[in-house]
Protein backbone atom coordinates (compact mmCIF):
# COMPACT_ATOMS: atom_id res chain seq x y z
CA UNK A 1 0.00 0.00 0.00
CA UNK A 2 1.56 3.18 -0.56
CA UNK A 3 0.85 4.26 2.51
CA UNK A 4 1.49 8.98 3.74
CA UNK A 5 0.35 10.05 6.80
CA UNK A 6 -0.74 13.58 8.07
CA UNK A 7 -0.33 15.86 10.79
CA UNK A 8 -1.62 19.23 11.39
CA UNK A 9 -0.36 22.00 13.74
CA UNK A 10 -1.39 25.50 13.35
CA UNK A 11 0.75 28.62 13.74
CA UNK A 12 -0.73 31.66 13.47
CA UNK A 13 1.85 34.16 11.47
CA UNK A 14 1.96 37.91 10.28
CA UNK A 15 2.08 38.52 6.90
CA UNK A 16 3.26 41.73 5.55
CA UNK A 17 0.33 43.58 4.99
CA UNK A 18 -0.33 42.91 8.95
CA UNK A 19 -3.07 40.12 8.10
CA UNK A 20 -3.37 36.89 10.12
CA UNK A 21 -2.82 33.35 7.88
CA UNK A 22 -2.89 29.99 9.87
CA UNK A 23 0.23 27.86 8.31
CA UNK A 24 -0.72 24.54 8.73
CA UNK A 25 1.96 21.60 9.03
CA UNK A 26 0.04 17.78 7.92
CA UNK A 27 0.90 14.37 8.08
CA UNK A 28 -1.13 12.07 5.45
CA UNK A 29 -0.69 8.21 5.76
CA UNK A 30 -1.76 7.39 2.33
CA UNK A 31 -2.37 4.21 2.01
CA UNK A 32 -3.48 1.75 -0.72
CA UNK A 33 -6.52 0.60 1.26
CA UNK A 34 -7.15 4.33 2.83
CA UNK A 35 -6.40 7.43 3.48
CA UNK A 36 -5.77 9.13 6.94
CA UNK A 37 -4.97 12.47 8.15
CA UNK A 38 -3.68 13.56 11.53
CA UNK A 39 -4.25 16.69 13.38
CA UNK A 40 -2.18 17.94 16.42
CA UNK A 41 -4.44 18.04 19.16
CA UNK A 42 -7.17 16.54 17.45
CA UNK A 43 -5.68 13.06 16.15
CA UNK A 44 -6.67 11.44 12.87
CA UNK A 45 -9.29 13.79 11.71
CA UNK A 46 -10.38 12.20 8.18
CA UNK A 47 -10.16 8.04 7.33
CA UNK A 48 -11.80 7.53 4.02
CA UNK A 49 -10.74 4.61 1.16
CA UNK A 50 -8.68 5.61 -1.39
CA UNK A 51 -11.18 5.06 -4.28
CA UNK A 52 -11.75 7.93 -7.15
CA UNK A 53 -15.18 7.40 -9.30
CA UNK A 54 -14.59 9.07 -12.57
CA UNK A 55 -16.57 9.66 -16.00
CA UNK A 56 -14.80 8.12 -18.84
CA UNK A 57 -16.41 10.47 -21.56
CA UNK A 58 -15.85 13.64 -19.90
CA UNK A 59 -13.04 12.63 -17.46
CA UNK A 60 -14.53 14.02 -14.54
CA UNK A 61 -14.26 13.05 -10.60
CA UNK A 62 -17.32 12.19 -9.84
CA UNK A 63 -17.02 11.15 -6.50
CA UNK A 64 -13.71 10.24 -4.10
CA UNK A 65 -14.01 8.44 -0.70
CA UNK A 66 -16.66 6.37 0.84
CA UNK A 67 -19.08 7.49 -1.75
CA UNK A 68 -16.94 5.81 -4.35
CA UNK A 69 -16.01 2.90 -2.28
CA UNK A 70 -19.78 2.11 -2.11
CA UNK A 71 -19.69 2.38 -6.58
CA UNK A 72 -16.93 -0.41 -6.71
CA UNK A 73 -18.32 -3.23 -8.87
CA UNK A 74 -21.30 -1.12 -8.99
CA UNK A 75 -20.99 1.28 -11.57
CA UNK A 76 -22.49 1.72 -15.57
CA UNK A 77 -20.06 1.93 -18.47
CA UNK A 78 -18.66 5.12 -18.72
CA UNK A 79 -18.17 5.63 -15.18
CA UNK A 80 -15.41 3.72 -13.39
CA UNK A 81 -14.35 3.47 -9.98
CA UNK A 82 -10.54 2.70 -9.29
CA UNK A 83 -8.18 2.96 -6.24
CA UNK A 84 -5.09 4.85 -7.99
CA UNK A 85 -2.67 3.71 -5.54
CA UNK A 86 -1.54 -0.10 -6.20
CA UNK A 87 0.83 -1.95 -3.78
CA UNK A 88 2.10 1.08 -2.03
CA UNK A 89 2.80 3.14 -5.43
CA UNK A 90 1.03 5.46 -7.44
CA UNK A 91 -0.48 3.48 -10.40
CA UNK A 92 -2.69 6.78 -12.08
CA UNK A 93 -0.63 9.62 -11.61
CA UNK A 94 -3.39 12.45 -11.83
CA UNK A 95 -5.88 10.79 -10.25
CA UNK A 96 -3.71 10.48 -7.31
CA UNK A 97 -3.31 13.77 -7.17
CA UNK A 98 -6.81 15.17 -7.45
CA UNK A 99 -7.38 12.43 -4.64
CA UNK A 100 -4.70 14.63 -2.49
CA UNK A 101 -6.03 17.90 -2.84
CA UNK A 102 -9.51 16.58 -2.36
CA UNK A 103 -8.64 14.91 1.50
CA UNK A 104 -6.12 18.43 2.20
CA UNK A 105 -9.00 20.33 2.02
CA UNK A 106 -11.64 18.52 3.83
CA UNK A 107 -9.36 17.81 6.83
CA UNK A 108 -8.36 21.72 6.84
CA UNK A 109 -11.22 23.39 5.85
CA UNK A 110 -11.47 26.32 2.93
CA UNK A 111 -9.92 29.03 4.81
CA UNK A 112 -7.38 31.30 3.73
CA UNK A 113 -4.70 29.32 4.71
CA UNK A 114 -0.60 29.58 3.12
CA UNK A 115 0.11 26.37 1.43
CA UNK A 116 0.62 23.55 3.98
CA UNK A 117 3.81 21.51 5.04
CA UNK A 118 2.83 18.38 4.43
CA UNK A 119 4.69 14.58 5.65
CA UNK A 120 3.63 11.64 3.54
CA UNK A 121 5.06 7.89 4.78
CA UNK A 122 5.99 5.55 1.75
CA UNK A 123 6.79 1.57 2.10
CA UNK A 124 10.60 1.20 2.64
CA UNK A 125 10.87 -0.89 -0.93
CA UNK A 126 10.16 2.04 -3.10
CA UNK A 127 12.58 3.04 -5.38
CA UNK A 128 13.62 6.98 -5.91
CA UNK A 129 11.76 7.34 -9.00
CA UNK A 130 8.21 6.32 -6.83
CA UNK A 131 9.31 7.85 -4.15
CA UNK A 132 9.65 11.30 -6.20
CA UNK A 133 6.15 10.48 -7.57
CA UNK A 134 4.80 10.21 -4.04
CA UNK A 135 6.40 14.18 -3.51
CA UNK A 136 5.43 15.60 -7.35
CA UNK A 137 2.20 14.52 -7.02
CA UNK A 138 1.93 15.67 -3.23
CA UNK A 139 3.18 19.64 -4.64
CA UNK A 140 1.02 19.85 -7.03
CA UNK A 141 -1.50 19.22 -4.73
CA UNK A 142 -0.86 22.44 -2.23
CA UNK A 143 2.04 21.29 -0.57
CA UNK A 144 4.32 24.02 0.40
CA UNK A 145 6.89 21.73 1.86
CA UNK A 146 7.36 17.76 1.60
CA UNK A 147 8.78 15.27 3.81
CA UNK A 148 8.83 11.97 2.88
CA UNK A 149 8.88 8.92 5.91
CA UNK A 150 9.24 5.64 5.40
CA UNK A 151 6.34 3.56 6.76
CA UNK A 152 7.96 0.91 9.77
CA UNK A 153 9.62 4.49 11.20
CA UNK A 154 6.18 6.18 11.22
CA UNK A 155 4.17 2.90 12.44
CA UNK A 156 7.13 2.87 15.53
CA UNK A 157 6.59 6.20 16.76
CA UNK A 158 2.62 5.56 16.39
CA UNK A 159 2.55 2.63 18.26
CA UNK A 160 4.47 4.69 20.83
CA UNK A 161 7.97 3.16 20.78
CA UNK A 162 10.79 5.53 22.02
CA UNK A 163 12.68 4.99 18.05
CA UNK A 164 15.94 7.15 19.14
CA UNK A 165 17.46 4.66 21.93
CA UNK A 166 20.03 2.40 20.67
CA UNK A 167 17.67 -0.17 21.17
CA UNK A 168 16.72 -3.10 18.51
CA UNK A 169 12.50 -2.76 17.89
CA UNK A 170 10.98 -4.76 14.88
CA UNK A 171 7.98 -3.26 13.65
CA UNK A 172 5.29 -5.48 11.14
CA UNK A 173 3.15 -2.93 9.72
CA UNK A 174 0.83 -4.68 7.31
CA UNK A 175 -1.51 -2.10 5.07
CA UNK A 176 -3.99 -2.75 2.44
CA UNK A 177 -0.59 -3.47 -0.83
CA UNK A 178 2.13 -3.56 1.03
CA UNK A 179 3.83 -5.45 4.71
CA UNK A 180 6.78 -3.56 5.82
CA UNK A 181 8.95 -5.34 7.85
CA UNK A 182 11.31 -3.42 9.82
CA UNK A 183 14.20 -3.57 13.03
CA UNK A 184 14.59 -0.32 14.13
CA UNK A 185 17.01 1.38 16.35
CA UNK A 186 18.37 4.83 17.04
CA UNK A 187 16.17 6.29 14.93
CA UNK A 188 16.38 4.44 11.34
CA UNK A 189 16.23 0.68 9.84
CA UNK A 190 18.73 -1.06 10.79
CA UNK A 191 17.48 -3.96 8.60
CA UNK A 192 14.27 -3.65 6.23
CA UNK A 193 12.19 -5.29 3.72
CA UNK A 194 8.72 -4.61 2.19
CA UNK A 195 6.77 -7.13 0.21
CA UNK A 196 3.56 -6.73 -1.80
CA UNK A 197 1.83 -8.86 0.22
CA UNK A 198 -0.80 -7.44 2.05
CA UNK A 199 -4.65 -7.27 3.27
CA UNK A 200 -5.79 -6.75 -0.70
CA UNK A 201 -3.97 -10.33 -1.06
CA UNK A 202 -5.74 -11.71 1.46
CA UNK A 203 -9.14 -10.62 -0.14
CA UNK A 204 -7.73 -11.97 -3.13
CA UNK A 205 -7.12 -15.12 -1.33
CA UNK A 206 -10.47 -15.45 -0.66
CA UNK A 207 -11.80 -15.19 -4.00
CA UNK A 208 -9.99 -17.47 -5.03
CA UNK A 209 -10.95 -19.96 -2.40
CA UNK A 210 -14.67 -19.27 -3.05
CA UNK A 211 -14.31 -19.69 -6.62
CA UNK A 212 -12.24 -23.27 -6.60
CA UNK A 213 -14.64 -24.76 -3.63
CA UNK A 214 -17.91 -23.59 -3.80
CA UNK A 215 -18.08 -22.31 -7.81
CA UNK A 216 -19.13 -18.97 -6.43
CA UNK A 217 -17.65 -15.70 -8.14
CA UNK A 218 -17.91 -12.91 -5.35
CA UNK A 219 -16.48 -9.07 -5.35
CA UNK A 220 -13.82 -7.36 -3.44
CA UNK A 221 -16.23 -6.15 -1.08
CA UNK A 222 -17.62 -9.22 -0.18
CA UNK A 223 -14.32 -11.13 0.72
CA UNK A 224 -12.83 -8.21 2.74
CA UNK A 225 -16.75 -8.78 4.96
CA UNK A 226 -15.60 -12.28 5.18
CA UNK A 227 -11.85 -11.20 6.19
CA UNK A 228 -12.98 -8.68 8.21
CA UNK A 229 -16.11 -11.26 10.30
CA UNK A 230 -14.71 -14.39 10.26
CA UNK A 231 -11.57 -14.50 8.46
CA UNK A 232 -9.22 -16.30 10.71
CA UNK A 233 -5.18 -17.57 10.01
CA UNK A 234 -4.72 -19.88 13.16
CA UNK A 235 -6.80 -21.96 14.60
CA UNK A 236 -8.43 -20.68 17.61
CA UNK A 237 -11.10 -23.26 19.01
CA UNK A 238 -13.70 -21.06 17.70
CA UNK A 239 -15.32 -22.17 14.20
CA UNK A 240 -17.94 -18.86 13.10
CA UNK A 241 -19.91 -19.04 9.97
CA UNK A 242 -21.35 -16.74 7.49
CA UNK A 243 -23.64 -16.42 4.74
CA UNK A 244 -22.25 -15.69 1.60
CA UNK A 245 -23.59 -14.56 -1.71
CA UNK A 246 -22.67 -14.31 -5.32
CA UNK A 247 -22.72 -16.01 -8.70
CA UNK A 248 -22.87 -19.93 -9.16
CA UNK A 249 -20.35 -20.38 -11.78
CA UNK A 250 -22.15 -23.04 -13.38
CA UNK A 251 -25.47 -21.81 -13.14
CA UNK A 252 -25.08 -18.31 -13.63
CA UNK A 253 -27.53 -17.80 -10.95
CA UNK A 254 -27.13 -16.15 -7.69
CA UNK A 255 -26.43 -18.24 -4.82
CA UNK A 256 -25.82 -18.29 -1.33
CA UNK A 257 -23.42 -20.78 0.73
CA UNK A 258 -22.15 -20.74 4.44
CA UNK A 259 -18.47 -20.24 4.62
CA UNK A 260 -16.96 -21.14 7.82
CA UNK A 261 -13.69 -19.34 9.84
CA UNK A 262 -11.89 -22.84 9.49
CA UNK A 263 -12.18 -22.24 5.63
CA UNK A 264 -10.49 -19.31 5.55
CA UNK A 265 -7.42 -20.48 7.54
CA UNK A 266 -7.18 -22.67 3.86
CA UNK A 267 -8.13 -19.71 1.94
CA UNK A 268 -5.83 -17.49 3.56
CA UNK A 269 -2.63 -19.79 4.67
CA UNK A 270 -0.20 -18.98 1.15
CA UNK A 271 -0.20 -14.79 1.69
CA UNK A 272 0.03 -15.11 5.42
CA UNK A 273 2.92 -17.59 5.28
CA UNK A 274 4.72 -15.47 3.06
CA UNK A 275 4.98 -12.26 5.24
CA UNK A 276 5.77 -14.88 8.13
CA UNK A 277 8.88 -15.92 5.86
CA UNK A 278 9.65 -12.14 5.26
CA UNK A 279 9.75 -11.87 8.96
CA UNK A 280 12.39 -14.63 9.13
CA UNK A 281 14.39 -13.37 6.35
CA UNK A 282 14.90 -10.00 8.57
CA UNK A 283 15.39 -11.49 11.61
CA UNK A 284 18.22 -13.59 9.99
CA UNK A 285 19.33 -10.67 8.77
CA UNK A 286 19.42 -8.96 11.94
CA UNK A 287 23.08 -8.08 14.39
CA UNK A 288 22.85 -10.25 17.22
CA UNK A 289 22.70 -7.66 19.73
CA UNK A 290 19.51 -6.53 17.99
CA UNK A 291 18.54 -9.85 17.62
CA UNK A 292 18.51 -10.50 21.14
CA UNK A 293 16.54 -7.21 22.16
CA UNK A 294 14.09 -8.30 19.33
CA UNK A 295 13.54 -11.57 21.41
CA UNK A 296 13.59 -10.08 24.39
CA UNK A 297 10.88 -7.45 23.46
CA UNK A 298 9.38 -8.64 20.93
CA UNK A 299 7.59 -8.38 17.53
CA UNK A 300 4.63 -5.19 17.25
CA UNK A 301 2.48 -5.84 14.25
CA UNK A 302 0.79 -2.41 13.12
CA UNK A 303 -1.78 -1.35 10.29
CA UNK A 304 -5.00 -3.25 9.03
CA UNK A 305 -3.85 -6.23 8.41
CA UNK A 306 -2.83 -6.56 11.80
CA UNK A 307 -6.24 -7.40 12.96
CA UNK A 308 -6.57 -10.15 11.12
CA UNK A 309 -7.69 -13.07 14.08
CA UNK A 310 -4.58 -15.88 14.33
CA UNK A 311 -1.99 -13.51 13.05
CA UNK A 312 0.07 -12.74 16.77
CA UNK A 313 -0.37 -16.81 17.61
CA UNK A 314 0.89 -17.62 13.70
CA UNK A 315 4.07 -15.54 13.82
CA UNK A 316 4.52 -16.56 17.51
CA UNK A 317 4.60 -19.88 16.66
CA UNK A 318 6.81 -19.63 13.70
CA UNK A 319 9.29 -17.48 15.19
CA UNK A 320 9.31 -18.40 19.07
CA UNK A 321 9.02 -14.44 19.49
CA UNK A 322 6.34 -12.82 21.60
CA UNK A 323 3.99 -10.98 19.26
CA UNK A 324 1.80 -8.11 20.24
CA UNK A 325 -0.55 -5.97 18.51
CA UNK A 326 -0.59 -2.56 18.78
CA UNK A 327 -3.43 -0.01 20.34
CA UNK A 328 -4.50 1.58 17.65
CA UNK A 329 -3.13 -0.34 14.48
CA UNK A 330 -5.29 0.71 12.11
CA UNK A 331 -3.99 4.75 12.95
CA UNK A 332 -0.55 4.08 14.11
CA UNK A 333 1.04 5.26 10.64
CA UNK A 334 -1.33 8.33 10.69
CA UNK A 335 -0.14 9.49 14.10
CA UNK A 336 3.60 8.44 13.98
CA UNK A 337 3.76 10.46 10.63
CA UNK A 338 2.02 13.51 12.07
CA UNK A 339 4.33 13.51 15.04
CA UNK A 340 7.20 13.17 13.21
CA UNK A 341 6.48 16.18 11.29
CA UNK A 342 5.69 18.20 14.98
CA UNK A 343 9.20 17.32 15.41
CA UNK A 344 10.76 18.58 12.18
CA UNK A 345 8.59 21.68 12.81
CA UNK A 346 10.17 22.29 16.36
CA UNK A 347 13.87 21.51 14.59
CA UNK A 348 12.60 24.20 12.41
CA UNK A 349 11.54 26.95 14.60
CA UNK A 350 14.54 26.39 17.06
CA UNK A 351 16.54 27.11 13.89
Amino acid sequence: MIKCTVCVHNKLQEDERGTRMVSTDIGIDLGTASILVYIKGKGVVLKEPSVVAFDRDTNKIKAIGEEARLMLGRTPGNIVAVRPLRQGVISDYTVTEKMIKYFIQKAIGKKNFRKPRISVCVPSGVTEVEKKAVEDATYNAGAREVTIIEEPIAAAIGAGIDIARPCGNMIVDIGGGTADIAVISLGGSVVSTSIKIAGDDFDEAIVRYMRKKHNLLIGERTAEDIKIKIGSCFPNGHNETMDVRGRNLVTGLPKTVTVSSEETEDALREPTLQIVEAVHSVLEKTPPELAADVADRGIVLTGGGALLRGLEELLEDRTGINTMTAEQPMTCVAIGTGKFVEFLSGKRDDD
